[in-house]
């Protein structure tokens, strides 16, 4: 082991960082690899955002789904029905691209109730602001109206398209009690499991040899599209100065930085010290190549 990889376990251990395993790839290819833990998969929480609009991608790519047209138009009527009449008037103004940047204030963090979706669409959000505001319904709602473009849930769709290209069997999603894709969080994976997620956006939509998403779209999702507190965000993915993120709450992370073609990916559960971990691996980005 390099002397600048062992610096980095040093790190980690002196702050007693709870990390399960940490992968580093630099042109492609993994430089450095460790596990502190089993080499099974774990929750990657919000992460899982990032396979959604990896999901709308494909979708748009296929002309199937776009992201300036009104979110609405991809839910069942029903629902739409039962909203009071000035929700829904503010509510179908809104585009899928407002959900994918988190820009629609007031929902609470997650949904809830006997059914999600018409819980959801019967809160009292206040639809005129554009402000960042996190939260886990914005990605639900965007999977839902994917989902019913597409015509099947996301994770068959994702399946031949996403899934079994990037080698990645069988992984575990979460849905609601009607059968729908949560979005949000949900999915366990391995650290390798969600590197090749950011392998693939690093390389602009291609793994091994193979085109699965398009330029076009790994460029859209991973600039910036609105401000906020953390730096900014684009379509379910954290931007911050020189690299892009896929994140997770509790110490779930791939960092990509495309001028270094460097990646720095680990999962762990430091629900305290998530931020103590973040800057490790960004002063390590920062001193690395």
């Amino acid at each position: 082991m390099s002397d600048i990889f062992s610096k980095l376990i040093e790190e980690i251990e002196k702050n007693k960082l709870n990390i399960y395993g940490i992968e580093i790839f630099q042109n492609h290819n993994i430089v450095f690899r460790h596990m502190q833990r089993d080499d099974i998969r774990y929750p990657i929480y919000s992460a899982t955002k990032s396979f959604t609009t990896t999901a709308v991608g494909i979708a748009v790519d296929e002309g199937k789904f776009s992201v300036d047209a009104p979110l609405y138009e991809c839910l069942e009527q029903r629902y739409l029905q039962n909203m009071p009449a000035d929700f829904r008037k503010a509510f179908c103004k809104l585009t899928v691209r407002r959900f994918l940047t988190m820009s629609v204030n007031g929902y609470p963090f997650r949904p809830s109730g006997d059914d999600w979706l018409e819980t959801v669409l019967q809160t009292n959000a206040d639809y005129s602001k554009t402000l960042f505001s996190y939260t886990n319904v914005s990605a639900y709602l965007v999977g839902v109206a994917c989902e019913n473009a597409v015509g099947s849930n996301l994770p068959q769709y994702l399946k031949p398209r996403l899934l079994e290209p990037l080698g990645i069997e069988n992984p575990i999603f979460q849905f609601d009690s009607q059968g729908r894709f949560y979005g949000a969080t949900g999915m366990y994976l391995t650290v390798h499991e969600l590197s090749l997620l950011g392998q693939l956006y690093l390389q602009k939509g291609v793994l091994n040899n193979h085109r699965i998403l398009s330029e076009r779209w790994t460029e859209e999702a991973t600039k910036l599209q609105i401000d906020n507190h953390d730096g900014g965000y684009g379509y379910f993915f954290w931007r911050n100065g020189d690299h892009f993120s896929i994140s997770g709450k509790w110490g779930q992370k791939c960092l990509i930085y495309p001028q270094k073609k460097l990646m720095i990916t680990y999962l762990g559960d430091i629900p305290e010290t998530s931020g103590k971990m973040l800057s490790i691996a960004e002063n390590f980005a920062k001193n690395y190549g």
